[in-house]
C-alpha cells in the first residue's frame, strides 16, 4: 500500500503536471509574442518606447523569439536552447525596462518588485535548461 507522500509524489511527477509547469513559465511570452503579432502597431510603439530603432526589425525579433522559444520550450525540441534564449531576452528587457534605481516613489515600487520577478523567471529558465542538459542517465538517478 502507498503512503500519502507517496501518491502526491506519483501525482505531481505526472508529465501533464511538468507540461503545465513549462506552460505557466513561457505563457507571458506567448501573450506578449502573439499581442505585439496582432498588434503590430503597438510592437513598434513599444520597440520605440525604449529607444530601439529601427522599431519594426527589433518588433518582429521579439514576436519571433518570445514565441519560438516559448514552442521550443513546450514541444522539448532544443528545450534548452529556447530556455537560454528567453532566460538572455529577459535579462536585458529586464534592465532596460525596470530601472528601478533611476526612480523615485511611487514607481520604484512596483520597477523593483518587476525586476526581481524577472529574475525569478531567468531563475527559472535557468532550471529548465540545466535540467535538459543533463545527461539521461544522470537525470534518472536524481528521480527527474
Amino acid at each position: 500500500m502507498s503512503t500519502p507522500v507517496q501518491r502526491l509524489r506519483g501525482a505531481f511527477l505526472a508529465p501533464a503536471v511538468r507540461w503545465i509547469a513549462l506552460l505557466g513559465l513561457c505563457a507571458a511570452y506567448i501573450q506578449g509574442g502573439l499581442t505585439k503579432a496582432f498588434d503590430f502597431p503597438g510592437a513598434l510603439a513599444e520597440m520605440a518606447h525604449f529607444g530601439l530603432s529601427p522599431a519594426a526589425p527589433f518588433a518582429v525579433l521579439v514576436i519571433v523569439l518570445e514565441i519560438l522559444a516559448s514552442l521550443m520550450i513546450l514541444s522539448g525540441r532544443l528545450r534548452w536552447l529556447g530556455a537560454l534564449a528567453l532566460a538572455a531576452f529577459t535579462l536585458g528587457a529586464t534592465f532596460m525596462a525596470n530601472r528601478f534605481w533611476e526612480m523615485g516613489p511611487p514607481e520604484r515600487f512596483g520597477a523593483t518588485n518587476s525586476f526581481f520577478e524577472h529574475l525569478g523567471l531567468i531563475g527559472g529558465f535557468l532550471l529548465v535548461a540545466w535540467h535538459d542538459l543533463q545527461p539521461k542517465d544522470q537525470a534518472l538517478e536524481k528521480g527527474a
